[in-house]
């Protein structure tokens, strides 16, 4: 037997930048493997699944793509986003001799040119991103257009994102529309989705595997769950993306209620679009996991209206403080410092215009001892009467070492970063631009307990769009948002998304022997 081959080892590093584990034992030892002192390596695969966008014969959706400037010294790897278009099923072709007429042979060979045709269009990128640390774009009026599923290796997987932004100017889906895509998972919340009559909420499945995923959909309003007559074994195929149209689920209409996605086989990308007939519609993305203090960074200054929405999952109520970090200090809203969240029911409270003129960020923490994990997202509305737009905020969790967020414009794109516990410092990059220019950086000091909005510095000699990479650089956590504004006809069309940590590097155990000098 001849030594454990390097190339092993160099394997299963590779895999553990995957998967976030690895471990090493020597041939024989029964015992739990040991991991020496992990090390931080780049991943060198990541996945994003966009939402197909829909709207109308008026909307325009631009998708952009994009991954820090790093160190890393993998390959150079590619990043595509393709269309989730089903793979075709392979069915046997029946011999000369079991054929009874000629134009049997001429219907199977254009199924097999129609299969052709529809795997080279699944193959074929939407968008395809070039080199890290300067955007790529794509842009579609198409209001079919399909969901996308993307990959992205070597060099362009650490840290890679995408942002899926659509203008529609018409119908009860008028609005700004942004989402970033996400990866995919097995288990998603989505509190401030409704089933009254006056929303149009879908929740949009995304199958990323050549296997078909199966999905469960429970919902729960503020009097327990609601009665389903379907949402249990939702199938989506291989490849593909199955919007639910969520009042369809249940006969009861309820305002507040919390979507919970779940998949008994395989995995998929989730996301709640939420249309409103009076405010508009935006994408509501999953909340944090449960914990029992949450953040909801960058409400705007000029919000008319928040609402809360909350959910605790577990068997104990919860009870909360409700707390806004405002621009100098943190402060509970009057009369509405604290919300009691019953188990397995939706809790929500209007907090109205909390605050007060200025930008703020929304904090949930323990009240009375309780520490019941609970899962929230914000309703934010801007505007009044006929020029009013919606937009919602989950909870999130911390930047960390560093997040990104792409599809920012030469005007209305607005950064709020908020620091909950201790005072922290974080250096902000804007790339280059998409179509040209010069990155910029600067550093932040964001005062423990308070929001600072900030107007990011725009890349010099910008043409194009341009993404924001943000990176904590001492201090405590601190949670982030992006708002892009876009004015139409009056009204201020906004859009806010979260910046958790991007996970580009995972923690990687060294070995605690090296295999390749061992031999037989």
């Amino acid at each position: 037997m001849k030594s454990t081959p390097l190339s092993l080892i160099a394997g299963t590093v590779a895999l553990a930048a995957v998967t976030g584990f690895a471990a090493f034992t020597a041939p024989g030892d029964a015992g739990t493997p040991e991991a020496g002192a992990a090390a931080r390596l780049p991943v060198e695969r990541s996945s994003l699944l966009c939402p197909a966008p829909g709207g109308s014969d008026l909307s325009d959706t631009t998708y952009t793509s994009f991954t820090p400037a790093g160190e890393s010294d993998g390959e150079a790897g590619t990043a595509e986003l393709k269309p989730s278009v089903a793979l075709p099923v392979e069915e046997d072709v029946p011999s000369d001799a079991e054929k009874d007429e000629e134009s049997e042979k001429d219907k199977d060979e254009d199924s097999e040119k129609d299969a052709a045709k529809e795997k080279a269009a699944a193959d074929k990128p939407v968008i395809t991103l070039k080199a890290s640390g300067k955007p790529a774009t794509a842009e579609t009026s198409d209001s079919d257009a399909p969901a996308l599923i993307g990959t992205a290796t070597g060099k362009l997987a650490p840290g890679w994102a995408a942002q899926q932004t659509t203008t529609n100017l018409a119908g009860g889906a008028r609005g700004l529309l942004g989402v970033s895509c996400s990866g995919p998972d097995t288990d998603f919340w989505f509190p401030g989705a409704s089933t009254a009559a006056t929303r149009q909420d879908y929740v949009h499945l995304t199958n990323p595997d050549d296997t078909a995923a199966v999905a469960d959909i429970e919902l729960y309003g503020p009097e327990g769950t609601l009665k389903a007559d379907v949402g249990e074994g939702i199938t989506v195929p291989a490849r593909s993306s199955v919007p639910m149209l969520i009042s369809t689920l249940t006969t009861e209409a309820v305002d507040d209620v919390t979507v919970h996605v779940t998949t008994r086989e395989g995995r998929v990308g989730a996301v709640v679009k939420a249309a409103d007939d009076a405010a508009g519609s935006d994408w509501l993305a999953a909340s944090e996991d449960p914990a029992a203090t949450l953040v909801m960074p960058g409400i705007p200054a000029d919000a008319t209206s928040v609402r809360l929405v909350a959910f605790a999952p577990g068997d104990d109520d919860a009870d909360v403080k409700v707390q806004l970090m405002g621009k100098s200090a943190t402060f509970a809203p009057a009369g509405k410092d604290t919300l009691h969240i019953k188990s397995q029911m939706t809790a929500g409270v209007d907090l109205k215009n909390v605050t007060r003129g200025e930008p703020g960020s929304l904090l949930l923490s323990p009240a009375q001892g309780s520490t019941t994990p609970i899962v929230a997202a914000l309703r934010v509305v801007r505007g009044t009467g006929d020029e009013q737009e919606i937009a919602y905020i989950p909870a999130t969790g911390p930047v960390g070492e560093r997040a990104s967020v792409a599809d920012n414009r030469a005007k209305g794109s607005v950064l709020s970063l908020t620091a909950p516990g201790e005072t922290a410092k974080v250096k902000v990059t804007a790339s280059a631009g998409s179509g040209g220019g010069e990155p910029t950086v600067k550093t932040y000091t964001v005062k423990g307990g308070t929001t600072l909005e900030v107007t990011p510095e725009v890349p010099s000699g910008l043409k194009g769009g341009y993404a924001l990479t943000v990176e904590t650089e001492s201090g405590g956590p601190v949670h982030a948002a992006r708002t892009l504004t876009i004015p139409q006809d009056g009204v201020q069309m906004f859009t806010v998304q979260t910046l958790p940590d991007d996970g580009g590097t995972v923690e990687v155990p060294a070995a605690e022997q090296d295999l390749s000098v061992l031999d037989d």
